[in-house]
């Protein structure tokens, strides 16, 4: 772990976190402990936060009030998903206006709406297809989706997770969908979330924030998305890397910091 000055907390050292959720700051309907006393304790030091999370099924709304059910009082614009990133990534990808084929739930196509695009869920006079994790997605969609993107609809996942942790164990993510999409067409998406850059920059820049620490529980998304921004890490053992994996890797890919919990914010030195 990077040294500090004595007497000095690691939250001296950022002027913003992004905070990852699952395995991060709760585990399901769980807190992790001492989580929410971090993250009070990083807004009592004037550190700015973000909860960046790659999930783009849900609202900003809805993942501001599971964390405020949580205790831990989040506002809605400390809330960023991947569908706003992706949603924001098409503002540089097609007039406004264009109409988007959405291949997700409701949550992602009023993102899109927000930006001034006209969610559809037809092929014809789509200018691009942004795709996010439905559980009711089907192959009539992806047919669309396919239709559309070789005709040279500009494609954007919100992310490419393989899988989806759930009660039951490991289940098809985005990932798996747009892998099902590259078979048909040949293409390769945009990607918004983790590791791609889009989501955390643009938290990051929605805060003005300088110096960024990116807090997660996953090597391959979390800290990896943060060594792609450029950005400090903090790995922290609750959810699913470990010390072990972390020392296998290259010491470039390393997180900046490894901890067992969030208490390390505000930990003297």
């Amino acid at each position: 772990m990077r040294a500090l000055k004595r007497g000095a907390v690691l939250l001296d050292r950022y002027d913003a976190l992004l905070l990852d959720l699952d395995g991060t700051v709760y585990r399901g309907r769980e807190v992790v402990p001492g989580a929410v006393e971090a993250v009070a304790s990083a807004r009592g030091h004037g550190i700015g936060i973000r909860f960046v999370t790659n999930n783009a099924s849900r609202s900003p709304e809805d993942v501001a009030d599971h964390l405020t059910e949580l205790g831990f009082h989040a506002a809605l614009d400390e809330v960023s998903t991947s569908a706003q990133a992706a949603a924001a990534m098409l503002l540089d990808l097609v007039p406004q206006r264009a109409e988007v084929l959405v291949l997700g739930t409701a949550a992602l196509a009023e993102e899109v709406r927000l930006r001034g695009f006209t969610p559809t869920t037809g092929a014809e006079g789509a200018e691009a297809v942004v795709q996010g994790l439905s559980q009711d997605l089907g192959w009539r969609e992806l047919a669309e989706a396919a239709v559309a993107i070789r005709a040279g609809a500009r494609w954007v996942a919100c992310n490419v997770d393989a899988t989806l942790p759930t009660e039951r164990g490991l289940l098809p993510g985005n990932g798996a969908l747009v892998a099902a999409l590259r078979t048909a067409t040949g293409a390769q998406p945009l990607v918004a979330g983790k590791p791609a850059t889009p989501l955390l920059e643009q938290a990051a820049k929605s805060l003005g924030a300088q110096r960024p620490l990116v807090v997660g529980d996953r090597l391959d998304t979390d800290i990896l998305g943060a060594v792609n921004a450029g950005m400090d890490s903090l790995l922290v053992l609750t959810g699913v890397s470990t010390r072990a994996e972390v020392d296998g890797l290259r010491e470039e890919l390393r997180p900046t910091y490894v901890a067992a919990d969030l208490s390390v914010l505000d930990r003297l030195t």
